[in-house]
């Protein structure tokens, strides 16, 4: 697929299949511009929009955004209640352009702690598009990497106890069915915005060979250029996984 960024074109002949995003920003760019914390997460509404239209127009497979962690309940409860209400307006506004587009909503994370109406929005969004065959949109809420290692050892353990599975049998594969979605592949990329470098409990399992890809744009100025960016520094990318090349 040819691409163009700065007005150079560029083809991408190799993309990630499964792409996770730590959108992070929202706060400095409302800072910088001396407005409420609120409105820089409402500025990246807009972005969130353009990088799941980018994806699925590229061909990507499976997109993780990192919308709301286990951490982020410890923010002040007006925030709070300010990204809940965001997650409500975002599911009711793009639920309709999303299913046109055959895009599959999923969830990771620990969803039953998120706010009531919230929570059945995006039941009923899951369950809208549950048979679409486009990009699927995993939007982690109330997720932590860690978190869903706990929660997968508790399952594994209530198998274990039953005999449902014996310990010599445990290995890789066996502990991967205890995550939250064991269908979605491995992360290939991590996109981080805002200049940090820090996974900050981001798919701890499924991102321990993703390429890693850090910018400096916020990521309310994070646009479908800034995508492009990032894959085709992927593309150029050598992956071994640990091996040598013939």
């Amino acid at each position: 697929m040819k691409i163009t960024i700065d007005g150079a074109s560029h083809v991408l002949k190799r993309l990630p299949v499964h792409v996770g995003v730590i959108m992070d920003g929202n706060g400095r760019w409302a800072k910088r511009r001396g407005l409420p914390r609120a409105a820089g997460h409402r500025a990246g509404m807009k972005s969130v929009k353009t990088v799941v239209n980018a994806s699925g127009t590229i061909g990507i497979k499976y997109l993780t955004l990192y919308a709301f962690s286990v951490e982020n309940w410890l923010r002040p409860k007006p925030e709070v209640t300010v990204l809940m209400r965001l997650l409500r307006e975002y599911l009711m506004s793009e639920i309709d352009e999303l299913d046109a587009k055959r895009v599959r909503i999923i969830t990771s994370g620990r969803t039953s702690d998120l706010e009531k109406n919230a929570r059945k929005i995006l039941m009923d969004s899951i369950e809208r598009t549950t048979h679409n065959t486009g990009l699927v949109l995993n939007l982690a809420l109330s997720y932590g990497g860690r978190a869903e290692i706990v929660d997968a050892v508790k399952r594994l353990s209530r198998d274990l106890s039953a005999h449902a599975i014996k310990p010599e049998r445990i290995d890789e594969e066996i502990v991967r069915r205890y995550l939250y979605h064991p269908e979605v592949p491995d992360a290939d990329l991590i996109i981080r915005t805002s200049g940090e470098n820090r996974m900050s409990n981001f798919l701890l399992w499924q991102a321990a060979y993703a390429e890693f890809y850090t910018t400096d744009v916020l990521w309310p100025d994070f646009g479908e250029q800034d995508l492009h960016r990032a894959l085709l520094d992927y593309q150029n990318r050598d992956r071994r996984f640990g091996k040598i090349r013939p």
